[in-house]
């Protein structure tokens, strides 16, 4: 009998690599009802289409000047006609988007971006089917405003850091690209040759030595995967969309909305065993120019920027506010409701982090008058070769084994291929039983002696603890050369004890797959199905 079919799914709470937090939210725990709109199932999303068109959140005028601005964005990308067509429908009322959003990482950085993009085109799709008279358009919502280089500055290629070392500071969007032609030296040596390996490079080159920045790089990039699959790719770092959100900026300026909602919120979530993912501040804008994100406070009774001299009295703000608003640029707290604001969006797509500070933010949106959306965890995905999974039946691991942290991997290796049944659980419970009747013995003799009976229990459990554990160490010595190759095969599928989608870059599959890698997933992938999937390819 086959342990691994081609396609196999196992509940997220049975992967142990999800919070209990996350695995209640999939499980629609009552307790965290009030923190969202409607579950992310097929049957609730009609409520949501209803809810967002009569709202008149995203007016005529909205509409237009994002699709205006998402045009010129596209001006010098080679675009598919589905995206042209999709980018044009977002003038018209009937059309929704369905949302998901990820930092600029250097060449995507982990596999998760793809898993991430794929959810939400697949969302689109099904949406379509079961909703004809309406357009359901996938965006891909670049993270161009985000100041923290560390975070996406490298890639991971078969256990190698590729890295960009740079000295800019400032929203990593406006990034120099200058620089990056040294990365490309790397990665030319690490791909190797070979027609996968040559498109890669091509990418890479295109990217990020024919882009003047870190944003055009990106969607450039993700465009040249997904771009035939009809994703819009929006940058949200624009002068005319921002003016679309300056009434939302002026409350949160004045009125410090956020603070006191989101705050009353993580006291509740708290007092659930929620760990909180992000605090509100004060403020929850950063002033953007070139070089600079710094957070604006609020300090004896003026408008500052943090640690700079640019200041400013209230209404000298509000009227630098009106003027350039492009250098207000909403933090975690915020950029959800920009992006709520700024899109007809039904559905943000994220990881579990995500969600969790999704689930935060709720009350901030009916503070401010907009609607919520639906919060989709996206697919997650673990990709074996058909010579990995070969190599997994001869060994006889199967999928769930994958998921077993190293040492109880190994533990259970050991036991179900030694000759010997080295699992003392039978013998302890038969010990406990017989120290029962020795109980009951001194109860009724002499109560003195329980003490001295407790005492001998531990000592014998504890001396086949340690005798179970000196044999399966000695049973690893003789079965080193099967553990080995159990152990690498592991690890190929999970480095550093981690799920391969938080630590591998698509150019290791792409080198595999070539141009058979995207569509595979994206026909294996289950946007709605709320399971981890393993895959063999």
């Amino acid at each position: 009998m086959s342990l691994s079919q081609p396609t196999n799914y196992i509940p997220f709470r049975e992967t142990n690599y999800f919070s209990d937090f996350i695995c209640n939210y999939l499980e629609e725990s009552e307790d965290l009802k009030p923190f969202y709109n409607r579950f992310p199932n097929l049957e609730n999303f009609e409520a949501q289409i209803k809810e967002k068109a009569n709202s008149n959140e995203v007016s005529k005028t909205t509409r237009k000047i994002l699709a205006e601005t998402l045009k010129a964005q596209y001006a010098t990308l080679e675009t598919s006609e589905l995206t042209l067509a999709r980018i044009e429908s977002l003038k018209d009322e009937n059309t929704f988007t369905i949302t998901t959003g990820h930092q600029l990482n250097l060449f995507t950085g982990p596999l998760y971006f793809l898993y991430k993009i794929i959810s939400t085109l697949n969302l689109a799709k099904q949406l379509k089917v079961k909703h004809p008279n309406y357009n359901f358009v996938p965006v891909y919502w670049m993270a161009s405003e985000d100041h923290d280089f560390e975070e996406i500055n490298y890639f991971n290629f078969k256990g190698k850091k590729i890295q960009w070392a740079s000295q800019q500071t400032g929203a990593v969007g406006h990034f120099s690209t200058e620089g990056l032609d040294a990365v490309l030296e790397v990665i030319s040596s690490e791909f190797g040759a070979g027609k996968n390996a040559e498109q890669l490079k091509i990418w890479f080159k295109e990217a990020y030595l024919n882009h003047p920045n870190l944003a055009d790089a990106t969607r450039y990039l993700a465009n040249e995967l997904f771009g035939a699959h009809g994703l819009v790719i929006l940058d949200s770092d624009h002068r005319d969309l921002k003016r679309l959100f300056i009434p939302n900026i002026e409350k949160e300026l004045v009125e410090q909305t956020a603070f006191k909602k989101v705050s009353e919120t993580n006291k509740t979530l708290e007092d659930l065993g929620l760990k909180i993912q992000v605090n509100p501040r004060e403020i929850n804008f950063f002033y953007i120019d070139k070089g600079l994100r710094a957070r604006i406070v609020f300090e004896d009774n003026t408008f500052k920027v943090n640690n700079t001299t640019i200041s400013w009295t209230k209404s000298a703000m509000l009227k630098h506010l009106y003027e350039v608003p492009e250098r207000f640029s909403p933090n975690v707290i915020m950029r959800p409701l920009y992006q709520e604001v700024i899109l007809p969006n039904l559905c943000y797509t994220g990881g579990g982090g995500e969600l969790i500070y999704w689930l935060q933010l709720k009350s901030n949106f009916e503070a401010q008058g907009v609607t919520f959306p639906m919060l989709l965890l996206r697919n997650s995905a673990l990709v074996k070769t058909r010579k990995q999974c070969e190599k997994l039946e001869k060994l006889y691991i199967s999928d769930k084994d994958l998921f077993l942290k190293r040492s109880s991997f190994i533990n259970k290796k050991i036991r179900k291929i030694s000759n010997i049944d080295i699992d003392f659980s039978q013998q302890i419970q038969h010990l406990e039983d017989q120290f029962k009747d020795l109980y009951q013995l001194a109860e009724q003799t002499d109560k003195s002696f329980v003490g001295a009976v407790k005492a001998q229990e531990v000592k014998q459990i504890k001396g086949l603890k340690n005798l179970e554990k000196r044999l399966l160490k000695a049973q690893k010595r003789k079965l080193v050369d099967q553990i080995e190759r159990c152990t690498v095969l592991q690890e190929q599928l999970f480095p550093n004890e981690s799920l391969q989608e938080r630590n591998t870059n698509f150019s290791e599959l792409y080198l595999e797959y070539g141009d058979q890698l995207i569509p595979k997933l994206l026909k294996s992938l289950s946007p709605l199905k709320g399971e981890f999937l393993v895959l063999t390819i």
